[in-house]
């Protein structure tokens, strides 16, 4: 199982300095780099501070020009907001600049928020249609002249300009829920993202499951990769768990806000809703959050992990920033990477580091 991380530039009050944020997270990245994470992820969001990236690009190109190594993903482009045409060339541009390191994540789109805002408030869920018919334009871009007339987009003869590095395409990754998404994904060669939430393990198996399904539904297709998140946080003392458990109920407040469009965004500054009277609320209770969530002690940590590595997960997606102040985030992902990734490596990579000590 190989590691992944996602890690937001986010602020909780206007008080924190936007260039301190920036550099830290930069910093993150490249401790990421130099500790063998495999990817590093940005998302895609608008007129929100707890997730500062309306140009995930560049964000990404930033990291690149700061790193070596490590590859540098979109988790994920939204496909309603884009027009074919210009995320082609975005994305491709990108490709070009970091050397060859995109991993190209798209999805339909998180924020009911968002879509009254920047597609005049169509229901979110439509996403879905739009990235089935972003993805195949943006494949025949890639490869060179083509003309498209769908539902959603239509434009004349055009190509991406410049072409991307990686040939015929970088990896594409899907963000999937329910088994349409997941036989759709693999019927277009794309990899799976995941994310339970704060739910328990079962869903973590339940998306496996819907994994595996679509790929005995689609026979004679190459079996792409299977990644799943949680947030994260690792620790030394016992009680370490309360501040990031509180930090995650905050942030999946505000989550809950912007998903249902159930409260308000003051400045950019998203509301944090009462999860007590949520239906879900279950999902919010501290015991479980606890189990739940990656959090724990490096040796709790790992057991944790080797359930994930057990059920089959190529990749496991580490969340950094929900909220956490950003010392305790560095202090996590340090211990991440010299105590948890080690249990994980290679069997050569291993008996290596035993017979070293």
């Amino acid at each position: 199982m190989k590691f992944t991380l996602v890690i937001n530039m986010e602020r909780l009050s206007p008080e924190v300095s936007m260039r301190d944020v920036a550099r830290e997270v930069l910093e993150m990245v490249q401790m990421a780099d130099a500790g063998g994470f495999e990817i590093a992820w940005a998302a895609e969001h608008h007129g929100i501070e707890m997730t500062v990236s309306p140009g995930p690009f560049q964000l990404l190109a930033w990291w690149a020009a700061h790193t070596s190594r490590i590859r540098l993903g979109t988790a994920v482009v939204v496909a309603p907001y884009w027009h074919p045409l210009r995320l082609a060339g975005e994305a491709a541009l990108f490709d070009l600049l970091s050397g060859g390191r995109l991993e190209f994540g798209i999805g339909r789109g998180a924020y009911q928020r968002e879509f009254d805002r920047l597609l005049g408030g169509i229901d979110q869920h439509v996403g879905v249609a739009y990235m089935q018919e972003m993805l195949p334009v943006l494949k025949r871009l890639w490869q060179g002249d083509t003309e498209h007339k769908g539902q959603y987009w239509s434009f004349p003869t055009a190509t991406s300009v410049p072409k991307p590095l990686q040939r015929p395409h970088p990896p594409i990754w899907v963000a999937a829920r329910d088994p349409g998404t997941f036989d759709w994904a693999v019927k277009n060669d794309c990899n799976i993202m995941t994310w339970a939430l704060s739910r328990p393990f079962a869903e973590v198996e339940l998306y496996k499951e819907r994994f595996e399904t679509a790929l005995k539904n689609n026979p004679g297709v190459a079996r792409p990769a299977f990644m799943t998140m949680r947030h994260t946080s690792v620790y030394e003392r016992p009680d370490g768990w309360e501040v990031p458990i509180r930090c995650a109920i905050r942030q999946m407040g505000q989550f809950e806000n912007l998903f249902k469009n159930l409260g308000g965004v003051t400045n950019g500054f998203v509301e944090t809703l009462d999860v007590s009277g949520f239906a879900n609320r279950s999902e919010f209770d501290l015991a479980a959050m606890r189990e739940n969530l990656m959090f724990g002690r490096p040796d709790e940590v790992i057991a944790k992990l080797k359930r994930y590595e057990a059920l089959g997960v190529d990749y496991f997606c580490y969340s950094a920033a929900f909220g956490q102040p950003l010392a305790e985030q560095k202090h996590s992902l340090a211990l991440f990477i010299k105590e948890v990734m080690p249990e994980f490596a290679a069997a050569p990579a291993r008996e290596k580091r035993v017979a070293a000590v």
